[in-house]
């Protein structure tokens, strides 16, 4: 992995693809290359940026109008111009990008190794390379025939754009667990990993599915699957235009983010509300509301932000809908043996859709006859199509790796869902029901209130920025915020930060506590109030520094602490949509002091579309 763009048409294809690569570095990345067909093919990829290949191909033959590029995560071999992508074939009849990872190359390295086959880089994808050329040569089949024998004797995951050099005016195009959507214009074609790089040369699109080929030149796609069975491709438009994806007056995608998040969860409940704040509407599951209504058990499954997200819906789907819920790790999840019956709710979440794990995990519970719930942030995405029915979060697109906007956006749906349900199975009254939701929908204004508060917020960080280690708080509801605010001050400044449930501070964590520890302290006005205020006494009791999220107009923890970041007074139901606000800025502009690369941090991706 990580990001894919390629074109044929009448275009020239380099500056297309260096901004198509440009729009792709959100996605964080290690190197970068391009590969142009032009009666022969030029190939100029290194370590670095893309800026580095730009400086790298400056006087270069960039003629053609076929192309491909990537930008590379390192998987197999480390980060280096020879492992760094398109990847030829020994004889260069071949050349490849590629997202995923093929599990069986060791074998497939030595059986063509065993046929005399050299090998420059490291990595799975060159491996590729030589086997397509490898049948292609062999056998005396077409480019396509060889592509589709090749992939079905490789095991693992994979987007792929592949170019013969005997067939210079073709790409040939296949994905299996790893995202690749197709554009179309007048007499052109374009491909990536998402519609990002493709939005402002047209909006229509095509999502493969996996196992499918498609053979593309300026004048028609054929698409096909491994067994050679023809497929209709079927273009939809999208929505998303070149403005989602400009950071406007703003520094950092980032930032941009964390301001959209009161427009982000309106469009979220935005038509799922109801004018008089009665009811809530999720068309979305409306086909499977027997099933909800009657499910014994939820289980949860997704990763990282999203699994935190999930660890707020088991609160609130117990509290509010009465059924036990259990919130799995998906990558974890799919290597153990669950015990999953047909009456149990599976609700998978993510950003993107295409988080390989989370899939993993969907496609091993499909098995059970379980019903399965996708919440997630891509119309046309893996995880949308694999699942029973689901629910968009309508964030808009994110850039910034660290997630903001979908994280709340994600809480959002699942307010709404846990409400309904609760609403449905007729456990949560009506008065209730109706004060939540008028609850929910304050939250966008009383977020804009916090965001006011970001130049105090800044401050803050600057008394934090070179601390090395931090902790962060809080029960009820407000522990998965901790763990999502450690993990932001994590994933950009590079802070060793953890989160954990208040109470459990005294069993161990508690010998961390000295004058040089700050504790960010999760203190809103809800059911856990006092405790919360014992712990704070706890910490300052051992000389540690507190950074306290508390309700406006708190004066007791204003005695208490060294620092409050207030936040409006709500139901403690919302209280996780605001008080997670803060720590996202105070991570933004500590990370910023230190230097760091906020909106691409080092060795992480957007999108993990592989084990």
């Amino acid at each position: 992995m990580c990001g894919i763009v390629a074109y044929v048409g009448d275009r020239t294809a380099y500056p297309i693809l260096i901004k198509g690569l440009q729009r792709l570095e959100y996605r964080g990345y290690d190197s970068a290359g391009i590969a142009l067909l032009n009666g022969q093919t030029n190939v100029y990829k290194c370590k670095g940026k893309v800026k580095d290949l730009q400086a790298l191909s400056k006087d270069k033959e960039i003629s053609g109008t076929v192309g491909m590029g990537h930008t590379r995560w390192a998987t197999h071999g480390e980060p280096s111009d020879h492992n760094a992508h398109p990847h030829r074939s020994m004889n260069g009849k071949f050349f490849v990008v590629h997202n995923g990872i093929i599990e069986n190359y060791t074998h497939l390295k030595k059986e063509l190794s065993n046929r005399g086959y050299k090998f420059q880089s490291e990595t799975d994808t060159e491996v590729l390379a030589n086997l397509i050329e490898n049948i292609y040569l062999e056998k005396s089949v077409s480019a396509e025939l060889a592509v589709r024998l090749a992939l079905t004797k490789v095991v693992g995951a994979y987007g792929l754009v592949i170019s013969c050099e005997d067939e210079p005016g073709m790409l040939i195009a296949a994905r299996k667990g790893s995202p690749l959507v197709v554009g179309v214009g007048e007499h052109e074609y374009f491909l990536a990993s998402d519609a990002t790089p493709i939005v402002e040369y047209t909006d229509q699109v095509m999502y493969l599915n996996d196992e499918e080929v498609a053979v593309i030149t300026r004048d028609g796609l054929d698409l096909k699957n491994l067994e050679n069975d023809s497929k209709t491709p079927d273009f939809k438009k999208i929505t998303l235009s070149i403005d989602h994806i400009d950071k406007g007056d703003y520094e950092h995608f980032m930032l941009k983010e964390i301001h959209e998040q009161p427009m982000s969860i309106r469009d979220t409940f935005r038509g799922r509300v109801a004018m008089d704040e009665s009811k809530i509407f999720l068309g979305g599951v409306l086909d499977v509301m027997p099933q909800l209504i009657k499910a014994k058990r939820i289980i949860i499954v997704a990763c990282g932000t999203s699994w935190h997200a999930g660890l707020v819906g088991e609160y609130l789907f117990e509290k509010y809908g009465r059924i036990p819920v259990e919130v799995e790790y998906a990558s974890e999840f799919r290597y153990r043996d669950p015990i999953i019956q047909e009456d149990d709710l599976v609700i998978a979440i993510s950003q993107s859709g295409e988080t390989a794990d989370t899939l993993a995990a969907i496609r091993k519970v499909r098995e059970t006859g379980a019903t399965i719930l996708g919440i997630c942030n891509v119309a046309g995405s893996s995880i949308a199509r694999e699942t029973d029915a689901g629910v968009y979060t309508h964030a808009g697109i994110e850039i910034g790796v660290a997630s903001t906007k979908a994280f709340t956006s994600q809480i959002t749906v699942l307010t709404m869902m846990a409400l309904l349900l609760g609403s449905k199975r007729q456990v949560l009254p009506a008065s209730e029901y109706k004060e939540l939701i008028h609850e929910l929908i304050q939250v966008p204004s009383k977020i804009e209130e916090i965001l006011k508060q970001e130049s105090e917020i800044e401050k803050i960080a600057a008394v934090y920025k070179d601390v090395t280690n931090a902790l962060y708080m809080g029960r009820g509801l407000l522990f998965p915020v901790a763990l999502e605010g450690a993990l932001k001050l994590k994933e950009i400044s590079y802070i060793h930060a953890e989160g954990y449930p208040a109470a459990e501070m005294k069993h161990g964590p508690i010998a961390l506590i000295d004058e040089n520890m700050p504790v960010f302290a999760l203190a809103a006005n809800d059911q856990s109030y006092e405790k919360m205020v014992s712990n704070i006494q706890e910490v300052k009791a051992r000389k540690g520094k507190v950074i306290a999220i508390a309700t406006k107009g708190d004066k007791g923890i204003r005695k208490m602490a060294d620092h409050v970041i207030e936040i409006p007074e709500c139901h403690e139901a919302v209280s996780p949509l605001l008080a997670v606000v803060p720590l996202q800025i105070l991570s933004y502009h500590i990370a910023v002091m230190r230097g760091c690369n906020v909106d691409q941090p080092r060795n992480l991706a957007k999108s993990v579309t592989v084990e």
